[in-house]
């Protein structure tokens, strides 16, 4: 790992000198540039390029910032709540589940905790290279200003992993924030939350340096008749900060530049189960707008995790994951050339490569003394080739892509030594490669009276991560084996919708769908008290969603609902599960929220979220209940500038089951009431 922390440093020192530097004067002085001209304006937005009008086709549906930052537990994942079909691994949030858990998916393809969706900030994939897991807490909600969602939709030119679908983060900038923000809020606990950010311009550029800290001591997740001494709050401490740079080297060409780094630390169940995770990303893009529009975008991760298994029963350490660092290298080139006002050309070219290793220790419950030393690892890369046309023919818009995906699966290992250093196991993993081919095609027709039709098919895949492949786990008393021969996930899926918006006011949008992934990776029971990673013949998903949204004066309605019959095909080990529902996957969703507006800066809003009952397990033998939990925000300007600001989360204090192991629950938050005040907007 020290050679990609170094490769970290270098870039991290080459993006501070992009973004202290005023790149127009010097390089038009030295020739490199020619001085723009008077007349001409100069627009630097720190995006990338525009969705094409044929992105339509398929199911999108946008978050803009009001409502972003208006989440009542202002996280990222409850912003995200409102997207029918969005779910994490478990119901716990970025405070208290372990982050290994917090994969994210949409339309029920879940089942295990590795995200199937792909979510990107400003183009960079966010996913933990080793566990694939988002790290949501280091993703501050007030740092956006826009979250784009697709839901199916293949892979095309997003990249490999996006199967379920892709949730674009947009980070804000001057234009979408205050210059000087800051924020700071405690809750009924005497928990905090305090954020800061500048956004100064910069000549035609800007910069944006932001932060946030959340410390608390946490709520008890087990049920106060499960207490135990050793029962712990879930207590947090994460901090991140961000550094964003942005500056034009031509009228139609701006350089982006970021640098992040991020702690979490947490508490789950009991005293001493502690988890951590870190990580540190840089990224170079390069955006032209101009006949030949082009986005090249480089990044580096560097992620580091940490966990400490407590023992049920005797309340000791039993496991110390003590270690796993690992590396995500990308980036991305996409082109489109010139081909007529009618039409768009879309070629380019991606590429990831993630590497990382686990070391933990095996700890006797009953002496204390080590069992077992592990190490496991690998690599995964993908490089990926796509193109994709876009035609208008009047009222109809047509679009297809086709991508070609070669991937590699090398140099993994699981090493496991006894107390006294010798070997229990050494085992090396075989090496594979391959093409994989995948596609999209869509069609919009727009008929008039604000009534339009869509309809799509496509296909994506998804590498296992090399916790999938390598890192067994246990959550007492299941154990949870790694396997190295696990095969690609591929999607096929299909959509159909209507969108109505009879008024600018009013859209209405119902879209149904049937999606498959095969060879589907999920945690398969071989027997008592034990389960294998393996892929099951396929996940069947059938569903269909409505969303709607209304605004009339100061009021405004957003609403959603979702009902998904998600069906696990298994063979084989896997035959038990044969016709049930996935584990972790609800059939219904059920969500909205009403805000009023009397004046400016004023805003109240009230969200009701239902989740249906869910399997914790794929035998179907462990019911997680439904519940429903009601939210609220409130922001009363006290002066220019500054703000009183409420938030309520699960103000009905629901019962929120997130785990059930054998009648041992662990539950989600409880009624959480925050208050404090806010500077800029």
């Amino acid at each position: 790992m020290t050679t990609d922390f170094i490769s970290l440093r270098a870039l991290a020192a080459s993006l501070v000198c992009i973004g202290a530097s005023h790149t127009s004067f010097a390089a038009a002085q030295d020739g490199l540039v020619e001085p723009a001209d008077a007349e001409t304006e100069i627009v630097v937005t720190g995006e990338g390029l525009p969705d094409t009008p044929a992105a339509q086709a398929y199911d999108v549906q946008v978050l803009e910032r009001e409502q972003i930052i208006a989440a009542p537990s202002g996280r990222l994942e409850d912003a995200l709540a409102p997207i029918p079909g969005f779910q994490q691994f478990r119901r716990s949030d970025s405070r208290s589940a372990n982050p290994s858990a917090q994969g994210a998916t949409l339309r029920a393809l879940g089942g295990n905790a590795t995200s199937r969706a792909l979510l990107l900030l400003d183009g960079v994939p966010q996913t933990n290279p080793f566990f694939g897991y988002i790290p949501f807490s280091a993703l501050p909600p007030e740092r956006l200003s826009q979250i784009r969602v697709r839901r199916g939709g293949g892979s095309g030119p997003f990249g490999a992993g996006a199967l379920a679908g892709t949730i674009e983060l947009e980070s804000a900038g001057p234009d979408d924030r205050s210059p000087i923000y800051g924020s700071a809020l405690i809750n009924d606990r005497g928990e905090t939350e305090l954020a800061a950010s500048i956004a100064p311009k910069l000549g035609k550029g800007f910069a944006v340096v932001s932060g946030r800290w959340d410390r608390g001591q946490g709520f008890f997740t087990t049920p106060e008749d499960q207490r135990v001494p050793a029962s712990a709050r879930a207590a947090f401490d994460a901090w991140s900060v961000e550094a964003r740079a942005v500056a034009p080297i031509a009228p139609d060409t701006e350089l982006q530049a970021r640098m992040a780094l991020f702690d979490d630390d947490r508490t789950l169940r009991f005293g001493g189960a502690d988890s951590s995770s870190s990580g540190q990303d840089a990224s170079v893009r390069l955006v032209g707008t101009g006949d030949w529009a082009f986005d090249v975008l480089g990044y580096v991760q560097a992620r580091n995790f940490s966990n400490v298994v407590v023992s049920s029963t005797r309340f000791v350490p039993v496991l110390d994951q003590r270690n796993t660092p690992a590396t995500g290298i990308g980036g991305k080139l996409e082109l489109r050339p010139p081909v007529g006002d009618d039409s768009i050309l879309r070629l380019g070219a991606d590429y990831r490569r993630s590497d990382g290793e686990l070391f933990e220790t095996a700890i006797s419950a009953f002496t204390g003394r080590v069992r077992e030393r592990r190490n496991a690892g690998g690599v995964t890369s993908d490089l990926g080739l796509f193109a994709e046309y876009d035609r208008s023919f009047g009222a109809l818009t047509l679009t297809g892509g086709v991508r070609a995906d070669r991937y590699a699966i090398t140099d993994g290992f699981f090493n496991s030594r006894s107390a006294g250093g010798g070997f229990v196991s050494q085992d090396r993993f075989a090496d594979r490669s391959g093409w994989e081919p995948s596609f999209r095609g869509a069609a919009l027709a727009t008929l008039g009276g604000g009534l339009s039709v869509r309809a799509a098919a496509y296909t994506g895949l998804r590498l296992p991560t090399l916790n999938e492949l390598y890192r067994p786990f246990v959550v007492f008393p299941v154990v949870t084996q790694a396997n190295a021969a696990l095969e690609i996930e591929r999607l096929e899926g299909f959509e159909a919708g209507i969108d109505f918006a009879p008024a600018p006011k009013i859209r209405l949008a119902v879209t149904a769908f049937d999606n498959r992934v095969k060879d589907a990776i999920a945690n398969v029971t071989i027997d008592t008290n034990l389960r294998q990673r393996q892929n099951i013949d396929a996940i069947e998903a059938q569903g269909i969603e409505l969303t709607g949204s209304a605004t009339h004066g100061a009021f405004s309605l957003d609403a959603a609902l979702s009902y998904t019959d998600a069906t696990a095909r298994g063979s084989g080990f896997a035959a038990a599960l044969d016709g049930n529902r996935p584990s972790q996957t609800p059939r219904w969703y059920a969500g909205g929220s009403v805000s009023w507006r009397p004046a400016a800066d004023w805003l109240l809003s009230l969200s009701v979220r239902h989740i249906g009952d869910q399997f914790e397990d794929d035998l179907e033998t462990t019911v997680l209940p439904a519940f429903t939990t009601l939210g609220a925000y409130i922001q009363v300007p006290l002066r220019k500038q500054l703000a009183l600001v409420l938030r309520g989360e699960n103000l009905t204090d629901a019962e929120i089951v997130t785990r059930n192991s054998g009648g041992n629950l662990d539950l989600g938050a409880p009624r959480t009431i925050w208050g404090g005040v806010r500077f800029g907007f």
